[in-house]
This record gives structure tokens, C-alpha cells and sequence, in this order.
């Protein structure tokens, strides 16, 4: 194979991790026939380009306005991290009876953890959500209106955000593609930034909940400042130490 150039080498590393979720910098440099530390200097070349985010011994993607993981992959990654955040996440719900819950799969993992034992009326642009809900006893669903995404089956554009505009809820849970103490809660996709932007005006309290490595990743478009959330759910693979840096923005922080 002819000897690649950093720039082709990037551009492969990319799109396995986008392909696979991740890469693994020893499979990496056997395949590209390349020592790992040219492997991890690439890496920290990926990393610093904002398309990758390193791990002990590799790297996974970072969501972008030109890629976004499908619901179909979240449903398979970090999936026993994401029901203990979901759990404790419905444990916040207090006396709420109107909910937001937000689009992507720990939010769906949410709305299946919400109590039915009271009334309960749940709002959501997700098809999945909605779905989860609909047979649920003292559940009442409201789905929005909107044009469908593909890959995450959830309603966004003005039909959307105008129903929502409509509504005064208790509590919005919201997720994001990234969240960082400088940036806030961001998104690849400005008409899904637009709809959760909406939710957290329409909510009188917000709950983020999201894996750790959510932390520190920045996408395409803000929607919150961390400070407009009343707590952040994660896990505790989040680091205390960077726990307790969130916390001094103004949410509680807790982690499971």
C-alpha cells in the first residue's frame, strides 16, 4: 500500500470512528501500517480540529453540523450508563404534572422511567417517546407537529416550536449532543436547537441529563447557557472534581 499522506490518514481515521462508534490506536496503526504514536499524533491533530475526542487508547466522534449519530447507534453505546441517568432523572420529577421530555434515547429511557401511578401529562417531539407512552395508564401524550428527522424520528420547524410556544410545563427534560462550561448545551442541527431552546422557555424547571462524554464536547449550535438548567443528571464517570465545576454554574449535579 502506497504510504499515505497525515492529511489522508486523518481523513480514514475519521471515518471509521464515524462508521464504528470508535477506533482503537494499535488496530489503527496496524491497519494504516503506521507507528501508534504517529497514530496518537493524528489523533491529537483530529482532537484539536474538534472531530474527535480522545480516549485511553483511542477516540470516538464528535457530533458535528455535517454528522450526527442516528437513534438507531444511541440505542446500542453506553446503554447500562444511560438507564442509571435515566432513573435518577425521573427521580427529580417531583411534583410535576406536566413534562417535556426531549428527543434521542436517554430521554426515551426517561420517559419509561416516569412514574404511572398520577396523572401525567407528557409533551415530545419524539416519535419513539410518544410511542413508549401512548398505552401508558394515567399517561396523556401530546406529540408535536412538524417535519420528521430521519435519523432521530423527532418533529423540528415552526410547526413545532409554535405548538410548543402554546404550552406552560412543569419541567422540560432535555438532552444534547454536547455541553461544556464555556459553550452551554449545544446541538448539531439549528431547527433541533430551536425546538429545545423553546422547551426551556416554555418549562419552569430543566433537567439535562447525558453521558460523560457528552462533557467538554462543543456542537454546531448553542441553545442554553449551563446556568439555565436546574440540574444536570450524568454518571459518575464525569470526574467530582469537574462535577463540582458545572455546580458552581448554578445547577445541582448529581451522578450515578
Amino acid at each position: 500500500m502506497a504510504t499515505r499522506t497525515a492529511e489522508e490518514r486523518q481523513r480514514e481515521i475519521v471515518r471509521v470512528a464515524r462508521a464504528t462508534g470508535s477506533v482503537d490506536v494499535t488496530a489503527l496503526a496496524a491497519e494504516l501500517g503506521v507507528a501508534k504514536e504517529t497514530v496518537r499524533r493524528d489523533l491529537r491533530a483530529l482532537e484539536d480540529h474538534g472531530l474527535i475526542r480522545r480516549t485511553h487508547g483511542g477516540a470516538y466522534p464528535v457530533e458535528s453540523a455535517g454528522f450526527e449519530t442516528t437513534l438507531a447507534f444511541r440505542a446500542t453505546s453506553h446503554v447500562p450508563e444511560k438507564r442509571r441517568i435515566a432513573a435518577a432523572a425521573a427521580g427529580l420529577l417531583g411534583d410535576a404534572e406536566t413534562v417535556f421530555v426531549d428527543e434521542g434515547f436517554t430521554p426515551q429511557l426517561i420517559a419509561e422511567a416516569l412514574p404511572r401511578d398520577r396523572p401525567l401529562t407528557v409533551v415530545t417531539a419524539s416519535l419513539p417517546v410518544a410511542g413508549a407512552l401512548a398505552g401508558a395508564e394515567n399517561v396523556s401524550v401530546l406529540l408535536l407537529g412538524g417535519r420528521v428527522r430521519a435519523g432521530t424520528l423527532a418533529t423540528v420547524d415552526h410547526w413545532t416550536t409554535k405548538m410548543l410556544a402554546g404550552f406552560v410545563l412543569d419541567l422540560a427534560y432535555v438532552g444534547a449532543n454536547g455541553i461544556s462550561r464555556e459553550h452551554g448545551l449545544t446541538t448539531p442541527d439549528p431547527a433541533v436547537g430551536e425546538v429545545k431552546a423553546q422547551a426551556m422557555r416554555a418549562a419552569r424547571r430543566t433537567v439535562f441529563a447525558g453521558v460523560h462524554t457528552k462533557f467538554g464536547a462543543v456542537s454546531f449550535c448553542r441553545f442554553a447557557e449551563v446556568g439555565a438548567v436546574e440540574a444536570i443528571v450524568t454518571s459518575t464517570l464525569l470526574p467530582a472534581a469537574e462535577a463540582h465545576r458545572y455546580s458552581l454554574l448554578g445547577p445541582q449535579v448529581v451522578r450515578v
